[in-house]
């Protein structure tokens, strides 16, 4: 995923493969940095005052820990202003050396690489991540905490525009961020309403298979998940949001098929997967399927050529067609200043 970084003052913005995003706030200061392993330091209530200061992005050698190789920590303790409610968020922690996994408020979001016996570096890798609602505090104080592993050379958190980033936002009548069934492999079973997922692997999502005790997967995995949808939707035309997802997708309501992005292996002449990976995934789900007020089941079979793979992006939830119509505009719009702005600087 190759990514180009503009920069200009007083507005940053970030043109990637997969989002156009708007700086809303720096991280560039206020991180504290401790050496060796302990889970616990992604708790908020963990006391990190004894810490050390460090500057972000640096590496650590270059801030007074030559030769340092192995795990280390960030912590940041921040305020997300209320005003950024109504928006889409990201973190940007631009390029880690080597491997990262990322806390919210003592809650995992994301991450890149593999952490040993099973290492896999993510040094070239840029870091986006989105940040669900559920998981912020507006308002108050939030604790990010980062853990990394830097196996050789320079480590840590090196380079990059730092901050707290937003994109066009979609409201959402239900948020599925969260906690999904996952199951690799592939059987045309897993689709059913009834099939029994309960021996299943708990994942979070949005967020690469990979960060999540499936590293060096490539091919079929599938997610489900079970939700009650009230009936106070009813007068609503609801669609299915899933982001982002690396490759290709086949998505089910209730054991029926309501959509598909990308190619899966055998189809079309040249059984690749092109640019699947960049498209937002929305689809419509028909009212017929809908059991108000009772378990609904989702189910999304998903294909990875190769890298990293599985939903690993927002936003995901159920929006209504007025909200999706909307975020279509604005991000056409949005798309449209920067184009204007492209061009101006020709």
């Amino acid at each position: 995923m190759n990514k180009w970084i503009l920069l200009f003052i007083p507005l940053v913005c970030t043109i990637s493969s997969a989002r156009d995003l708007r700086r809303e706030i720096s991280l560039h200061a206020g991180w504290r940095f401790e050496i060796g392993d302990n889970l616990d330091y992604a708790q908020p209530g963990y006391d990190d005052s004894d810490w050390e200061r460090i500057r972000v992005p640096s590496t650590w050698e270059s801030e007074g820990f030559p030769g340092y190789d192995g795990y280390a920590w960030y912590r940041m303790h921040m305020k997300f202003p209320k005003q950024l409610e109504d928006k889409s968020l990201y973190i940007k922690l631009g390029y880690i050396d080597d491997v990262d996994e990322v806390y919210i408020n003592g809650r995992f979001l994301n991450g890149s690489g593999s952490f040993p016996p099973e290492y896999q570096s993510a040094y070239n890798h840029e870091r986006i991540y989105h940040l669900p609602h559920n998981m912020l505090r507006f308002g108050d104080e939030n604790v990010i905490a980062v853990r990394v592993y830097d196996d050789y050379l320079d480590g840590g958190i090196r380079n990059g525009s730092i901050g707290i980033y937003s994109y066009p936002m979609i409201s959402m009548k239900m948020d599925l961020s969260g906690q999904w069934l996952f199951s690799p492999g592939d059987a045309p079973e897993w689709a059913d309403t009834e099939y029994d997922d309960s021996d299943w692997d708990r994942m979070q999502i949005p967020s690469n298979w990979e960060n999540q005790d499936f590293p060096f997967h490539d091919g079929y995995g599938w997610y489900r998940k079970h939700i009650t949808i009230p009936d106070k939707f009813k007068a609503d035309r609801l669609i299915l949001a899933l982001g982002l997802i690396d490759d290709a997708d086949e998505v089910y309501f209730n054991g029926t098929k309501i959509g598909r992005t990308g190619s899966f292996p055998g189809e079309g002449s040249g059984n690749y997967y092109g640019n699947s990976w960049q498209e937002d995934r929305f689809y419509m789900v028909p009212p017929h399927l809908m059991r108000w007020n009772e378990t609904n089941t989702i189910a999304v079979r998903v294909y990875d050529y190769q890298g990293p793979g599985g939903i690993y992006d927002g936003p995901l939830g159920l929006t209504t067609k007025e909200a999706y119509i909307k975020y279509r505009r604005n991000k056409k719009s949005f798309d449209h200043w920067l184009k204007q702005l492209f061009d101006s600087w020709d």
